[in-house]
C-alpha cells in the first residue's frame, strides 16, 4: 500500500531551520509525475510551497517563500526534502506532502492524488 510518510516538524525558535522528510513507502518517487510540499495553519485554507517535477529535477516555489526553502530529492532513500530557513511565526503550521500521478500538477491542493498525514511546526520563542 503506498504511503507518504513526513518527518521532521518539531519547535524551533524564530530564525531558525528546519528540515522535513517525506518518504515513500509502498511505492517509488520515480513512479510520480510531482512530489509537492504544502502546509496548513488552523483556519486557513491549505497552500502550495514547492513541488518537484521527477522526470527532470525542476522545482518551483511559491514567490512568498522569497529562496527561505528548498525542495530536494534523494531516490537511494526514495524520499522528498524540504529545507526550511529563517522560520518565522507565520510558518507555524502542519506540513504536509504530496505526490501527483499525473502531469498536469503545480501548487493547487486539488492537482495531488496521494497524501500523507501530515507533520507539525511550530517557531516560537
Amino acid at each position: 500500500q503506498l504511503q507518504l510518510v513526513e518527518s521532521g516538524g518539531g519547535l524551533v525558535q524564530p530564525g531558525g531551520s528546519l528540515r522535513l522528510s517525506c518518504a515513500v513507502r509502498g511505492g517509488l518517487i520515480s513512479d510520480f509525475y510531482g512530489i509537492g510540499w504544502f502546509r496548513q495553519a488552523p483556519g486557513k485554507e491549505r497552500e502550495g510551497l514547492s513541488c518537484i517535477e521527477i522526470s527532470s529535477s525542476n522545482t518551483y516555489y511559491e514567490d512568498s517563500l522569497k529562496g527561505r526553502f528548498t525542495i530536494s530529492t534523494d531516490s537511494a532513500k526514495n524520499t522528498v526534502y524540504l529545507q526550511m530557513n529563517s522560520l518565522q511565526p507565520d510558518d507555524t503550521a502542519t506540513y504536509y506532502c504530496a505526490a501527483a500521478s499525473h502531469p498536469n500538477f503545480y501548487l493547487g491542493p486539488e492537482e495531488y492524488d496521494y497524501w500523507g498525514q501530515g507533520t507539525q511546526v511550530t517557531v516560537a520563542s
